[in-house]
């Protein structure tokens, strides 16, 4: 049994239009594929993971966790660091994570993991304060709260010491502060 998230459309609504409920087994009987041409229940080991899917920046979503089991297909994105993405034959939803169990996984993280929740994830402003004081003296996570939470435009036009990662980010998102659809 693996214990994962899941991310859908407010309503817990897949991509495709398709209605989930919590606590139903479903089960896919296609070969199990990783990707967008594949079949099965894409979970992720680790909740800012989901959000590549959908777009929290501007809707709300429902962010679950799952339990999955039988065939599995394994997926990583080296280049954008994504790892531990999977699609199973079976999974369960066992809850809707609530906001605050949400913002209190992303507090809970550092480096590369928060710096990919705060670009992916909307906080309101009271969040974003909770934030730019928990991580007060992280320059780079400061920057990445500025820039997608604040609309700073300016926040990486200097001389950081992380500027490919910064490019990584800026390129991955299209040059711009908004998810591409996948």
């Amino acid at each position: 049994m693996f214990t994962g998230y899941k991310c859908f459309n407010k309503g817990l609504v897949n991509r495709y239009g398709i209605k989930f409920e919590i606590g139903k087994i479903y089960h896919c009987d296609k070969e199990i594929k990783f990707g967008n041409d594949g079949h099965g229940f894409h979970v992720c080991k680790r909740l800012e993971d989901t959000l590549r899917y959908f777009d929290a920046m501007q809707a709300e979503v429902d962010i679950c966790l799952v339990e999955c089991y039988g065939k599995c297909d394994e997926q990583a994105d080296d280049y954008y660091g994504y790892y531990d993405m999977y699609s199973f034959e079976y999974m369960i939803i066992k809850k809707i994570l609530t906001r605050e169990e949400i913002i209190n996984y992303g507090l809970s993280l550092s480096g590369e993991q928060v710096e990919r929740f705060i670009s992916l994830f909307k906080l309101t402003k009271e969040e974003i304060d909770i934030f730019k004081y928990k991580f007060q003296k992280e320059s780079l996570t400061l920057k990445f709260l500025s820039y997608y939470q604040e609309g700073n435009k300016n926040a990486f036009n200097d001389n950081t010491k992380n500027t490919k990662k910064k490019k990584l980010w800026y390129n991955y998102l299209g040059g711009k502060n908004e998810r591409t659809s996948y």
